[in-house]
């Protein structure tokens, strides 16, 4: 024995330090996560049949989500996503979201030990010192309000603590990242939104939005916004993600932009695979986010046929390093769109998987205070802030009455 490491000894070594040195931070400042769709899970997979996946029991390899892996992960805050999908519209899109709703009220009720309901940023704090979950949630999409500023308010009333502005799929006041151009981004009726969603304290989510959406908003907002789930644009050009010049107003406005782990939007070479396997699924008379066992097994057999370009953890920490340079620490955070994605980052499979990603950017050389801006500080400041100016715009005005076509001179959809 000569008492020298090999290279691979002293990296495996180094590595199992840095992930100790992360599960020591994620204990004090925990993940709050930005976007999972657990609930959309829950409704396709079982039909909202809790007791047949029931998350207090180990779902590897069924869902990237249960309760012993948030704990894993070291997650403190969760935003779940009320999502319906873009397809649907009108009252029936009001409708599902309800019934997004009511599964996360019902999941709080079942697992009070670990998840603890979340309204403010005074209750994430309190759940953080609780050793519980603060549960939060996100309705993913404008087109589930259907065009009313009543049923925005309502969803507030219910616990929605932010409102993505489109999903996939444009809607009538505001474009979408993945659809042609509509109205140019927000039309006066989609500003409004904006401004209704300041003064009731509702934070503006700007991922899924075209780039003129977000310079609009911007402009539009008073409060700070959040990307619940988008990446760099610099590192993988894809319309999903953030543009520089968007990422630099964010000191400006407060916000944050909170890096997501979908491959085709973090690793370029994936981008033109998603695409076909996109096509297959539609080919197979199925949904292109179908999650599903069915869909999954159809995934499956076309991965083995074609075989995809592999994200890492280290392919993510490349976008948190360029959303840090452009935006600044105080305005990133993370929201890996975990049960909402068929394809996750090699180290990232699931939701345990977090530490991971610190372990990185501590190798990065990353400090422990801008870490414990990126997994929990800076989500708790924006939602603070948007809930002080909520309180400020109160005093000013109350609740719109506009309409889209008192605004816009269009007709509901």
């Amino acid at each position: 024995m000569t008492g020298v490491e090999t290279d691979g000894v002293a990296e495996h070594r180094a590595s199992s330090v840095y992930l100790e040195q992360a599960r020591e931070l994620l204990a004090g400042h925990p993940v709050v996560d930005g976007h999972n769709d657990l609930p959309w899970a829950l409704r396709e997979h079982v039909r909202y049949d809790l007791d047949r996946l029931d998350i207090a029991h180990d779902l590897t390899g069924r869902l990237h989500t249960d309760i012993a892996r948030l704990r894993r992960g070291g997650v403190g805050a969760q935003f779940w996503s009320v999502y319906v999908q873009s397809d649907q519209a009108g009252d029936d899109a009001v409708s599902a979201t309800l019934e997004q709703i009511d599964v996360v009220a019902r999941l709080l009720e079942r697992y009070p030990d670990d998840l603890a309901r979340a309204l403010t940023a005074d209750d994430m704090e309190r759940a953080r010192r609780e050793g519980r979950i603060a549960s939060l949630m996100g309705a993913e999409g404008g087109h589930s309000i259907n065009n009313s500023l009543a049923t925005l308010r309502a969803f507030h009333t219910l616990g929605v603590r932010y409102m993505t502005l489109t999903h996939n799929d444009n809607i009538a006041w505001a474009d979408s990242a993945t659809d042609e151009p509509g109205v140019g981004g927000l039309s006066a009726f989609g500003r409004e939104v904006v401004r209704e969603m300041n003064r009731i304290g509702m934070l503006v989510d700007l991922s899924h939005v075209a780039a003129t959406t977000m310079r609009d908003a911007l402009d539009a907002t008073d409060a700070p916004v959040i990307f619940s789930h988008s990446s760099a644009r610099a590192v993988c050009d894809h319309p999903r993600n953030i543009p520089d010049d968007v990422l630099e107003r964010l000191p400006a406005n407060g916000g944050v932009a909170m890096v997501t782990f979908v491959p085709k939007f973090v690793l370029p070479a994936a981008v033109a695979w998603t695409v076909a396997a996109d096509e297959n699924m539609r080919a197979h008379g199925l949904h292109h986010l179908d999650t599903t066992p069915e869909g999954m097994a159809v995934h499956r057999a076309f991965e083995e046929a074609h075989p995809r370009p592999r994200a890492t953890v280290a392919t993510v920490a490349d976008h948190l390093d360029h959303m840090r340079e452009a935006a600044g620490v105080d305005h990133i955070g993370i929201g890996g769109d975990y049960d909402g994605t068929a394809f996750t980052p090699a180290g990232l499979e699931d939701v345990s998987g977090y530490p991971n990603l610190i372990a990185e950017l501590l190798a990065r050389k990353w400090s422990r205070p801008d870490l414990a801006k990126l997994t929990w500080g800076n989500a708790v400041r924006v939602l603070g802030a948007a809930e002080d100016v909520a309180r400020g715009l109160q005093t000013e005005r109350g609740p719109s009455r506009a309409t889209l076509t008192e605004l816009d001179g269009g007709t509901s959809f």
